[in-house]
């Protein structure tokens, strides 16, 4: 049986989308039909199919979801649609010498969507700028762990 994720790229300078192409890579073939998306002009409709979705994004400002995100989870806020059937996982990058808003851009995205009712599989990749490491290295050794939750939750279904 063939999966289906969705990875959705919430950026700024292109470190969240070089996390998507990465896992894109890493998952593609093995049962996995992937599709990566920039939120830039995304609706809640996105969300219309069974699945499952990834959910990449950075953080800026004062703890802000990426400019081509904005508009998306205002959406999501406004609206409100009823997500019961939705599951997800999220990969947050950040940088702690930010303390106060670490993750933050991701951190508002898994609130919201769990507000409408979507699952998170698993917890969330929050990936630290100042600690040397890349992102997409470390999504890729988090994605094997998180893909094995994806195949128990889908096969308890």
């Amino acid at each position: 049986m063939t999966k289906q994720i969705t990875i959705l790229i919430g950026t700024m300078t292109g470190n969240a989308q070089l996390v998507g192409q990465e896992l894109e890579l890493r998952f593609d073939g093995e049962g996995i039909q992937v599709e990566t998306v920039d939120m830039d002009k995304l609706t809640p409709d996105i969300f219309g199919s069974d699945g499952i979705y990834l959910i990449c994004t950075s953080t800026y400002g004062q703890g802000d979801v990426p400019d081509n995100a904005r508009a998306f989870i205002e959406s999501l806020i406004s609206s409100k649609p009823n997500l019961k059937k939705i599951r997800y996982g999220l990969i947050a990058l950040g940088d702690r010498t930010y303390a106060e808003t670490f993750c933050f851009g991701g951190k508002r995205f898994d609130e919201v969507l769990q507000e409408c009712g979507a699952e998170r599989i698993g917890d969330i990749l929050m990936h630290d700028a100042s600690s040397g490491t890349m992102p997409e290295e470390e999504a890729a050794d988090w994605s094997e762990g998180w893909l094995e939750l994806c195949d128990r939750v889908m096969s308890a279904d």
